[in-house]
Parts: structure tokens; C-alpha cells; sequence
């Protein structure tokens, strides 16, 4: 791995599956680690799960990026001793097993901690490593649905959906990522490594701003509310005349004033209008209805054009083609082609590194390997 990085010289073990714990894997490999994946002879389910591209899930190419894969069957003696070995000397391993797997197997907290007194160990699952629902299983749906989030994700009236992408894993490998970064800050100091107990159901609920304040200390339980922002105004989606959706935050009074100004509803800004942020949050209603009426008269591109020119905050509502044709995201390096192994070195798009650091950035230096391309490293 390049030295330029700001985890160069880390090992990591990765003995997580599907999608939380090889997200945290991944920013570890992203930023210069030495990330070693263990699977079950069957293989990462990721490999084949989500849409397929020459039998590869395209997931998988992302999530699995930069990292080695050996095979090693944790049910066995045998396995559960090749582990050991790989552990002896690493800095970090992720697991994102039900809690008390590891401990079935022989290789929980106390034993790889005698084993190797610096290893940090960080620990996945749906309600953590404690309590009365740690032997649950929880999936990221659950997750959601416990913290609440599931809940606001809805229309009024409507059935809560999910919002299209699995948000709790993906949260909860990146706590686990931060985690671990604390963990070894201490390491640091101490020279001891610890346990990183992460839960999906906490990694939404931590999201969740100030619902708990709102309910202990008003008795009001948040209900959703679909696109808008509660008493923000406007702040919402607009279908403009082409049919194009845009996106528009103008509640800020300065921006609100620009955003009259532009539109030519001056009136707007005279008193018991809606002038101040007070009166726009009473009158949310009526003043999205005006904005929608006035984002019907023109098509997305002029209207863009109009509030990009006022300064006010305004994006069409992005798809992937979207995405793939915008000159921000490709200045940015935002969409990377990795050469993948599992596809004859085709390259597939993916997210580009988040986040950027002016000296030591990131770097994807191979795409994901095949299974047990690397069982060399068990010799």
C-alpha cells in the first residue's frame, strides 16, 4: 500500500459479511490499510446479491474495493486457528456476526485480547454486545424501524417507505469506521486495544435530532411529514413545467429576500406577508402552494438559471444519469472506475472517496478480488 495514505501500515481483518461491516472495511482499505477479508468457503453473499453484472454484484464491487480475500471456514479447529494467526499481529478486526458467534467459535473479546493486547475489535450488530435484545437478529430494516426513522420516512397518511438504499448498515459501518479511529487514538497512548460496540438500531437513532427532547419535554411525538421541513419555509420540492423535480431551500430570510426579489413577488416581502421566518413557518402551507404555482410556469432549466443567478439553493432532484453527466461530481473524482478481477479487469463506476484530506488522501489501488485470491497470506 502507498505510504502517502493516513492509514498506511494498518492490518485489519475483516470478518464481516454483507454490508455493514465490509462498509467499515472499506474505508479502511479507501484510506491505505492493509484490509484483509475473511470468507466462508461459500463466499461474501454480497458477491451475488443487488443487480447482477456477468453473474457480479455490482455492490460487491464497491464495498469489497481495495481489499485481499482469503477463505477460511470459521466452524473448524483449523479455521478458527488460521484466524488467530492473522490476528496475532493486526491492529483491528470487524465482525458483524449476531453477538455470542464469536464466542461459540472460541475467538471472543477475552480470548483475542490475551492473544494480542492491542487488537481492536470492532463489533456490529443489530442491538449490540448488551441488553435484553442483544441476541436478536437485526437487520438494517429493523434497525430503522426501532429508531424511529422508519417512521417519519412517509407521506401523512401513508404507509412509512424505505429510502432506497440500506442507510442503517452503511451508518452503522461508519461508526464502526470512527470507532475505531477513537480506539486507536487511545492505542496511542496506552498501548492497550479495546472492544467498538456499535448497534444498527443506535446508529439511526443517533440521526434523529430532537425527537427525544421534543417528546420527554413537550409531549409531542414528530409525525412525518413527507417533503417539507416543519415550520422551514420554503423548503420543499417543486415540479417544474418540464415535469423535472427541483429541490428548493430558500427559508433563510436574506435568501428568502433574494429568492422574492428574482422571482418578481415582491410583495412577499412586505409586513404580515411572509417576510419573516415567523409568518413563513404559519403560512407554510399557503406560501408552498404560491412557490409551486410559480415553479409550473417555467422549465427546470430556466428556473435553475434564475435561482442559481439570485444565489438561492436550488438542485434538480438527481438521478444516477443525472449524476454521470454533472462536471461537479467528475472535478471532484467522484465517480471512480475500478479495474474489477471478478470481471476480467472490466471497470466498474462507483462512489469516489469521502472524506478528502489535503495531504494524506485516499486511494483505491485495486478493485474487489476474487474469492481466496490472496489465501497466500494464511502460508
Amino acid at each position: 500500500m502507498s505510504d502517502g495514505r493516513s492509514l498506511s501500515g494498518l492490518k485489519v481483518v475483516e470478518l464481516g459479511h454483507l454490508i455493514a461491516g465490509p462498509v467499515c472495511g472499506r474505508m479502511f482499505a479507501d484510506h491505505g490499510a492493509d484490509v484483509i477479508k475473511v470468507e466462508p468457503p461459500s463466499g461474501d453473499p454480497m458477491r451475488h446479491w443487488g443487480r447482477l453484472h456477468n453473474g457480479v454484484g455490482l455492490h460487491w464491487s464497491y464495498v469489497a474495493r481495495g481489499k485481499s480475500s482469503v477463505v477460511i471456514n470459521l466452524s473448524t479447529s483449523e479455521g478458527q486457528e488460521q484466524l488467530k494467526r492473522l490476528l496475532a499481529d493486526a491492529d483491528v478486526v470487524i465482525e458483524n456476526f449476531r453477538p455470542g458467534t464469536l464466542e461459540k467459535w472460541g475467538l471472543g473479546w477475552d480470548v483475542l485480547h490475551e492473544l494480542n493486547p492491542a487488537l481492536i475489535l470492532v463489533r456490529i450488530s443489530g442491538f449490540g454486545q448488551t441488553g435484553p435484545y442483544a441476541h436478536r437478529p437485526g437487520f438494517g430494516l429493523i434497525g430503522e424501524a426501532m429508531s424511529g426513522f422508519r417512521y417519519m420516512t412517509a407521506e401523512p397518511g401513508r404507509p412509512p417507505v424505505r429510502v432506497g438504499i440500506s442507510i442503517a448498515d452503511t451508518m452503522a459501518g461508519i461508526y464502526g469506521f470512527v470507532g475505531a479511529q477513537l480506539a486507536l487514538r487511545v492505542r496511542e497512548r496506552t498501548g492497550a486495544g479495546q472492544m467498538v460496540d456499535v448497534a444498527l438500531y443506535e446508529a439511526m437513532w443517533s440521526l434523529m435530532e430532537s425527537i427525544a427532547a421534543e417528546y420527554e419535554l413537550m409531549g409531542v411525538v414528530r409525525e412525518p411529514q413527507g417533503a417539507i421541513l416543519p415550520g422551514i419555509a420554503p423548503s420543499n420540492v417543486y415540479q417544474a413545467s418540464d415535469g423535472v423535480w427541483l429541490a428548493i431551500g430558500a427559508n433563510q430570510d436574506a435568501v428568502f429576500e433574494r429568492f422574492a426579489r428574482a422571482i418578481g413577488r415582491e410583495e412577499w416581502l412586505e409586513p404580515d406577508s411572509y417576510a419573516t421566518h415567523d409568518e413563513r413557518a404559519l403560512r407554510q402551507s399557503e406560501l408552498d402552494e404560491e412557490v409551486a404555482v410559480w415553479a409550473r410556469s417555467l422549465d427546470s432549466e430556466k428556473a435553475l438559471s434564475l435561482l442559481d443567478e439570485a444565489r438561492v439553493p436550488a438542485s434538480r432532484i438527481y438521478n444516477a444519469a443525472d449524476i454521470h453527466s454533472d462536471e461537479h461530481y467528475r472535478a471532484r473524482d467522484m465517480i471512480l472506475h475500478v479495474a474489477d478481477p471478478s470481471l476480467d479487469g472490466e471497470k466498474v463506476p462507483m462512489p469516489g472517496i469521502v472524506p478528502k484530506l489535503s495531504t494524506t488522501p485516499g486511494a483505491v489501488e485495486r478493485g474487489a478480488p476474487k474469492l481466496g485470491e490472496h489465501n497466500h497470506l494464511l502460508d
